[in-house]
This record gives C-alpha cells, structure tokens and sequence, in this order.
C-alpha cells in the first residue's frame, strides 16, 4: 500500500477527494482513460455506501417529482451493473402493497408502474404487474387485509454488499494506475489569492499522524466527499489564514436511519415489500438482508455532527411501529433489533419544505465561476447515488479533462466489468468447491464467490500456503481467517472497523462483530505483523466506534472488560 511518504515531489493530474462510490469510480475511470489519479479519503473508502438501504434501483418514486430523466438514466445503469457485477447485483422483486386511503392510490401506482416499465424498455428484468387483494394475500399471508385494495408488483436489483462494489472500483482504480490512500484527510487547500487556482494541499494520514504537501498547480481537483463536500470547502487557505472554498453551504442533506431485525412472523419470503408509511406517506422498505431484515428508511433533516449520526430512538420506534401496521404479525419491539444505522443523503442545499421533494439529481459544481468562488482547478459533486455511479464518473472524468485543456478519450466503463466480475462464470463455482470442498464446508465456498466474485480464487489462495486460514471466525458464520489477510494485504485494511464493518460485514450479522474479535485479532497478530500494542489500540477503537455508530448506551469500559452482547443487541 501507498504511504505519504511516497507522494513527495509527485505531481498529479487528477486528484479525487473522497472516497465513496462516486469518487471510487471516479478514480477508475480516471486511471483506466489515462490521467495520473489520486484518491484519498478521511475514513475508509466506502464507509458511507454501507448506510444506504442496498438498493440499485430506477427510483420509482422519483417519478412523482417529474424526474424522469433521473429514471431512465438509473434504470440503464441499473441494467449496466446487473451485467457488469453479477456476483453482487441480483434482481429483487419489490411489491407494493395498495390500502385504500393511501396517498399513492390503484390508478396512480399503475401509471407508475408503466411509466417505469417504458422508461426501461431495453430491460432484462421482468414487467410490473397489479395484483387484486385475493391472490396478493395468498402470496403475502402476513400482510395486513384491512383496506387492502391490492398489490403492484416489479423488479429491481439487491446489492448485499454495497462496500465491496465500491471497493472493487478502488482496487480497480489501483490496477489502472491510481493512487489510493485511505484514512488521509485533506487538511488544507492554499489558494495564494483570491481568484486562480488551488496551487497546493496537505493531506494528513490520521492513523500515523505524518503530513505531506502536494504541489497542485496542474492538476485538477475532484471534491466528491458527498455530505462533507462544505466541510472540505471550508479547508482553503489564503497566505496564513483560512479562506472557504465556496462563498455559499452546497449541501443540505439529509438523514435516513435503518433497523435490522432476525426473520420474523408474517416477514415476506419473496422478495421485499415497498410500504407507504401511514404517519407521513413516506414510502420504506423491508427487505431481506444476509438472513436477517433490513426496515428503512427515515428522512430528516441534519442537525448534528456529520460524524456523528445515529439512528435516533424516535426514528427506531417509527420504523417498528409502521412494520407492524403492515404485519400485524410481526409484533416487533426494540429487543428485537440487532443494528441501526443511519447515512446522509449528499443532497442540495436547497430551501424545500418537504425533504422527499429535494432534488436527487446530481449537480457537477464548478467552482471556476465568479459567483462560486472563482477557483479555475476545483469541482464539487453535489448529490449522486449508488445506482447512477459510473455515470456520474464518466461525466466528472471528461469535466476533468477539458479542465485540463485535453481533449476528452472515450469511456469504455459502460461495459468493463469489476474485478470480481472478470470472465465471470458460474462454473467457477463448481471448481472452487471441487479443489476446497475437503478443506472447507460448501456453504462457505459459496459465500467466498458471493462476495468476491473471482476474486475468491485469490482469498483461498491463501488457504493453500497456509492451511490454518481456513479456520473459522466463528462456529455460526461463514467466514473464515484467510479474508482478514486477504483484507490487509490486498483490500487496503488499516483498522478493525475496516475489516469488521466494510470487508467482511461481520459487524452487520452477529453481535456487532464483537464475538469475532479475538479470531479476527489473533490473525492480524500471527499473520499480518500487527503488534499487541496495535491490537489493543484498534480494540479501543473499534469499541469507541460502536459507541457513536452503532448502539444506544453503549457502555465503553464495560464492554472491554467483558465481551458480554447488549441487550438490545441478538
């Protein structure tokens, strides 16, 4: 892996600011198309993808907004993603159930339904269809029938592992060239005078500490930082004193939280279930998720820290209480929540009294505009989403190069696939089981190509060399010793939140990922030269994330003392 210490006296063309999925595949494309790429980013790259609701979706709902060109633009990257990332992008049938009373009624969610079925006409995914409440209740026996006047029925697509697909952009990133350097904040952009261009930023690890300065003068920067685009801003400097970027807030974004909930009576086993809230008319989902439900999501305003977000308990009864409305069955409470989580929507800073009317559309802002700020070399990405994200990098790679004064290559990540796509076959998976079935349990040969792709041939690759990878994390997963190396080594993990929350998801499925911990720390011990000192650190760490992340009350001191589960936690 990079350090900073190799940045000094280089000099880059492009210079991507954040990495989340946007600025990831900003960096991909910007690598394979030729230009000499950095990306950095504060945390982890794709901490932040991991709090959406895991969807690649044309945006149904945006259509009530006029949207339609956001739609159609989604459903074809929808389509592209399903071809390009076959092992993480798996068509979802969503079903919308219908009551009467409801803002969205029968005849405006069959226009919506058509409406999203011609704005997908290239489509490889099945049609809508409207169900009458009879046969839909055979098929939804939980679903509430009072006031039920039916169903609509369609397809869209699951990514479970929304990290890794942002990964894969890194690490493709990585191959084509880029420099890729998580956990380094930029600190601080020196713009000499007002007007110009930025000339250099210093960019700080935050796990070492070690700073470094990089001349920028040529190059261009890329702010992709999604909710902490003005934060980013508000790092200029003129001469010896700070100087913001942008004379105005761009971003107003908002919060959604999510609950996550063991499989429960009357839970669809079909796909998942697209439900108009009766509080607010909001839409939200309940969507199966590695065995468990994912219940979300929410939508306020931001008040607090944007490192500091937590799924509030108003926001966590809200989301029980509309489940059991719609599955009376369910008879959900907060005990049966294993994990919140809550994300920012990197939306406009815009002056709407209803947050679902804010635009989802992106906005490419260039700051070499007298009115925002007259900077020739810096552009901000306001909003995006994880569906439409190549897209956005195409567009953000040729503004990069007429920047430049280049004239534009053509983009060929339209049909490129991710690493773990790469000649993807599904025979691949009878030969993995084959070579490791009598040295691994076929569910967990299953799970590797899930989540990897191809790229699992390089995870068990590992097993050959070393045999005692093979272990288990622990006796109810899947995953085993040879990923926390394979984490370290070749997926640019530098912290136990890395491995647990956004490599191996172990965090999201038992216990927050605290009874894997002493396998997890026993490998990076034996097998990837961490010292004690540095295992307790991360420890500490770890924990301290729960406590501001995760887990209402979380209790620090005791929860190192004792490795013993919350009670709101399964």
């Amino acid at each position: 892996m990079e350090t900073l210490s190799n940045l000094t006296g280089q000099s880059f063309d492009l210079i991507v600011i954040g990495g989340g999925i946007n600025g990831a595949a900003t960096a991909r494309d910007g690598a394979i198309r030729g230009l000499k790429t950095l990306l950095v980013d504060k945390g982890d790259f794709g901490g932040a993808v991991g709090w959406s609701s895991r969807l690649i979706h044309g945006g149904l709902r945006y259509l009530e907004y006029f949207e339609f060109g956001l739609v159609r633009e989604s459903l074809k990257e929808r389509e592209r993603l399903l071809s390009n990332a076959p092992h993480l992008v798996k068509p979802l049938q969503m079903t919308i159930p219908i009551y009467r009373g409801n803002k969205r009624g029968p005849q405006l969610v069959r226009l919506g339904m058509i409406l999203y079925d011609v704005l997908s006409f290239d489509k490889t995914l099945p049609g809508h269809r409207m169900l009458r409440p009879a046969p839909f209740g055979q098929l939804f026996r939980g679903v509430n029938r009072d006031r039920l006047s039916g169903a609509a029925q369609y397809f869209d697509a699951q990514v479970e592992y929304a990290e890794a697909i942002c990964l894969e952009n890194v690490l493709a990133a990585q191959a084509a060239g880029a420099t890729v350097l998580n956990h380094t904040a930029v600190v601080r952009l020196l713009q000499p005078e007002k007007g110009g261009v930025v000339e250099q930023i210093t960019l700080e690890d935050k796990i070492s500490g070690q700073q470094v300065e990089i001349e920028t003068k040529a190059s261009v920067l890329l702010n992709t930082s999604g909710p902490w685009v003005d934060q980013v801003c508000e790092r200029g400097w003129q001469a010896d004193h700070p100087q913001p970027l942008s004379p105005r807030k761009l971003m107003g974004g908002t919060k959604g939280s999510h609950i996550i909930v063991e499989p429960f009576p009357g839970a669809p086993t079909d796909g998942a279930l697209y439900v108009e809230a009766e509080t607010d008319g909001r839409p939200y989902f309940i969507i199966p998720w590695l065995g468990k439900y994912l219940i979300g999501t929410t939508d306020l305003r931001v008040t607090k820290d944007l490192d500091d977000i937590k799924a509030s308990d108003a926001e966590i009864d809200y989301l029980l209480n509309e489940t059991n409305r719609v599955l009376p069955q369910a008879q959900l409470s907060r005990e049966d929540v294993c994990f919140t989580y809550s994300g920012v929507r990197p939306l406009p800073n815009e002056d709407k009294d209803k947050n679902s009317s804010i635009t989802r559309s992106h906005i490419v802002h260039d700051h070499s505009l007298p009115k925002n700020g007259d900077i020739r070399n810096l552009v901000s990405l306001i909003g995006g989403k994880l569906t439409t994200y190549r897209q956005v990098a195409e567009e953000l790679t040729d503004v990069a190069y007429r920047k430049l004064g280049r004239s534009v290559p053509a983009c060929t990540t339209q049909e490129l696939p991710l690493p773990g796509a790469v000649e993807f076959s599904a025979h691949t998976l009878v030969d993995l089981i084959d070579k490791y079935s009598d040295r691994l349990p076929q569910p967990t040969i299953e799970y590797l190509f899930k989540l990897y792709g191809m790229r699992s041939w390089e995870v068990l690759a590992l097993v050959d060399s070393t045999p005692a990878l093979a272990e288990p994390l622990q006796s109810d997963l899947p995953d085993i010793k040879a990923q926390v190396v394979y984490a370290v080594d070749t997926e640019l993990a530098r912290t136990l939140v890395d491995i647990c929350f956004h490599r191996l998801l172990v965090a999201h499925r038992a216990n927050y990922g605290r009874d894997a911990l002493p396998a997890i720390v026993d490998t990076l011990r034996s097998h990837c030269s961490w010292s004690e000192e540095e295992c307790d650190r991360q420890y500490q760490a770890y924990h301290k994330y729960l406590e501001v992340h995760a887990i209402p009350d979380y209790q620090l001191s005791a929860e190192t003392e004792a490795m013993s589960p919350s009670p709101a936690v399964c």
